[in-house]
């Protein structure tokens, strides 16, 4: 979907001139290797890029103002190699607008023991440099991650990898276009929101176009188009007899593939990264966007359904963050229960549109009737879901903040053939266990529709939430209701 290697991350190492050229050459020599390591490490997904060594309230305010305006830098990985007055960093920090992740490490993994003396404890003093560093962030009361341990560890490597990963989604936020194909689903709570506090807030902005303006521009795609498309639809997918060419219902199979074309042409016009749509109002289009929804989902647009811009959102920004993994990203929706006290799952699915990156093999294509919206029966691709751990993630609007839910579970494999649920779907089982899982999401007020990941962990999602600004409730193997409870109530207090 996107390269990641197209971001970069500035490596900025600090230090301050009284320790003289020699020294600060040595600096220099050791951050620039650094930085080359963990730009060539495979783990690291975006450009890692040295920058000189900062020594002055003046230089470090030139790289945070630099950083700012330079569209493809990401964040700043920042490392005290020597000690660095910290009010040396006020300037800089106040204006750095882009995400900080501070590295406690230093350049030698080991203390030489024979040969230690002062002149390399002078150089090598990360251990209390960091500490300044890290006094005057938490003073000003700065969201930044902080990792500790040697940079060649594989851990240290894990850690920024994820750091980018959520950098990377927060970058593609600043300035993006998500469009709204009629308003939310009538009456819903949760699907709706402010969306001017979210422009302010997450830098994406949300508008709405009549579907009358989609509809004109799916009535403009042509034949040629949708045969050629028809024709990839035959070739990628398992399409029953009945939407193949010369069967009784080829129609309704070029009918979706006008209203996907149409999508397409739409949001790459407006420069759209995503998009929601509702069965309430479909007017003038002839089925309910199905396999369009997921494939474009597939290609790395953001989606909600019923008008849920927030989700649509979400997917977006955890598409880009898990770009280049295994697994995929796809909008979602707890839909029905197995209350089986042996075995409790829960199936999750929609009506249509989930999408296919995650698809266990390969996709059905398929049409049936659907009970709601009073349109003609749509297409849509159907499959089960790979076992394996994964996770949901919500963003609600509480009235005076956003907060994000991350429920970790564990997708199991299908117990059952489902020979009358012609959807895609998948079951998992929520941690730390059902009763609990389900109890603390409502608790929180997490909302029925999500994006489940098979390829993002909750630290993708914290540091992605911290960048934000915003509250991050998670629900793991470790959650306990009643301590769930209490820190509801403590952020309660933090945020008012």
């Amino acid at each position: 979907m996107m390269n990641l290697k197209d971001f970069e991350v500035w490596f900025v190492t600090g230090s301050q001139s009284l320790y003289g050229e020699e020294t600060l050459k040595q600096v220099a020599e050791h951050s620039q290797q650094i930085a080359k390591a963990f730009d060539s490490a495979k783990q690291i997904p975006v450009r890692i890029v040295f920058k000189p060594t900062v020594k002055s309230p003046e230089e470090i305010y030139s790289i945070c103002q630099e950083a700012n305006t330079v569209k493809n830098c990401i964040g700043i990985i920042a490392w005290m190699h020597t000690f660095s007055p910290a009010k040396m960093w006020i300037g800089g920090l106040k204006i750095l607008q882009k995400p900080l992740l501070h590295l406690h490490t230093q350049f030698n993994r080991d203390i030489p023991w024979d040969s230690i003396d002062m002149d390399f404890m002078n150089l090598n003093q990360s251990a209390h440099g960091d500490r300044e560093f890290g006094f005057i962030m938490s003073r000003m009361r700065l969201e930044r991650k902080v990792v500790v341990g040697h940079w060649q560890d594989k851990e240290v490597l894990e850690q920024i990898n994820t750091w980018s990963r959520a950098a990377a989604g927060w970058s593609d936020w600043q300035g993006a276009r998500f469009v709204r194909f009629g308003d939310n689903m009538r009456y819903v709570a949760v699907t709706d929101g402010d969306k001017v506090e979210a422009e302010l807030k997450f830098g994406y902005s949300v508008n709405t176009h009549g579907v009358g303006d989609l509809v004109k521009v799916i009535n403009a795609i042509s034949d040629k188009e949708i045969d050629t498309l028809t024709s990839e639809y035959e070739e990628k997918y398992a399409v029953v007899p009945s939407l193949r060419k010369g069967g009784d219902q080829y129609n309704a199979l070029r009918d979706a593939a006008k209203i996907e074309l149409g999508l397409t042409a739409f949001l790459q016009d407006g420069n759209y990264k995503g998009f929601t749509d509702t069965f309430e109002d479909l007017h003038g289009i002839v089925q309910l966007p199905g396999i369009a929804s997921q494939r474009l989902m597939g290609k790395g647009y953001g989606f909600g359904g019923e008008g849920d811009w927030k989700t649509a959102a979400l997917v977006r920004a955890m598409k880009v963050m898990g770009s280049g993994l295994k697994g995929g990203n796809a909008f979602m929706e707890d839909y029905t229960y197995h209350f089986d006290p042996n075995d409790p799952l829960v199936l999750g699915s929609h009506m249509l549109e989930i999408c296919e990156s995650i698809a266990d093999g390969k996709a059905k294509c398929e049409i049936h009737p659907l009970g709601i919206g009073g349109k003609a029966d749509p297409v849509r691709l159907v499959f089960n879901v790979a076992a394996g751990p994964a996770l949901n993630a919500s963003i609600v609007d509480m009235g005076n903040r956003f907060r994000l839910l991350v429920n970790e579970v564990e997708a199991i494999a299908p117990t059952h053939d489902l020979p009358k649920l012609p959807v895609a779907r998948v079951l998992w089982k929520p941690y730390p266990d059902m009763k609990t899982g389900c109890a603390a999401w409502i608790l929180a007020g997490g909302a029925h529709h999500t994006c489940y990941s098979q390829n993002l962990t909750a630290e993708h999602l914290q540091d992605f939430a911290e960048m934000a600004g915003i509250e991050c409730v998670l629900i793991g193997k470790e959650t306990n209701l009643r301590q769930l409870k209490n820190e509801l109530k403590w952020s309660e207090v933090y945020y008012r």
